[in-house]
């Protein structure tokens, strides 16, 4: 994909300068490139001669024609000039994919194959994805997670709400008898209350 974004810096065909330039710019900071001036010779010999005709006197005829003369070719050798200018701004920028824009590296992620403004958006929507899931997850455990005391359903914390049954211990006491058993057990061994 050729390199769009540049402006033209270069000398018009009516000045004996004339030739031909580009600056390339990023689209996410301010970095700039400037390719070489790249002369326009037949552009500036003719502004030359016809400059020197009107010192001398020739006229408006062989200036005219002299500039006929410059401009003939003056497409070309500016599309040969971008083309080059294009090529040697394409190892300093790159167009990302996603966004379309054309970015130097420093505002290129190798790691996600595109410019860093669209791999935040990336990590930012999978974060946000993350956490749904997440969230989503944390909600169905938690519903599904009831006191092993009391059957109640549990909502996150250390005890439970209903009956203060401790989640982290791995026994329990007999309400009844006061004997301690296992956490698994659904009967007491002394007394045979049921859990």
């Amino acid at each position: 994909m050729a390199l769009d974004n540049y402006r033209e810096l270069s000398v018009s065909s009516s000045e004996v300068g004339t030739g031909f330039q580009f600056e390339f710019h990023c689209a996410q900071c301010s970095r700039k490139w400037k390719s070489a001036f790249k002369p326009y010779r037949r552009g500036q010999l003719s502004n030359l001669m016809a400059r020197f005709g009107w010192m001398v006197g020739i006229g408006h005829g062989a200036s005219h024609h002299l500039g006929n003369a410059s401009d003939m070719g003056l497409h070309g050798a500016r599309e040969s000039a971008l083309g080059a200018a294009r090529e040697q701004a394409a190892r300093m920028f790159t167009t990302c994919n996603s966004c379309s824009d054309t970015v130097c590296e420093d505002c290129w992620s190798a790691r996600d194959s595109s410019c860093k403004k669209c791999a935040g958006q990336h990590t930012a929507e999978a974060g946000r994805n993350e956490r749904h899931a997440g969230a989503a997850a944390g909600r169905g455990a938690s519903a599904a997670m009831a006191c092993p005391n009391c059957r109640t359903a549990l909502n996150g914390g250390r005890f439970c709400a209903e009956c203060g049954f401790d989640m982290a211990s791995t026994h329990k006491t007999c309400p009844s008898c006061g004997t301690m058993v296992e956490r698994q057990t659904r009967f007491c061994g002394d007394c045979g209350h049921s859990f």
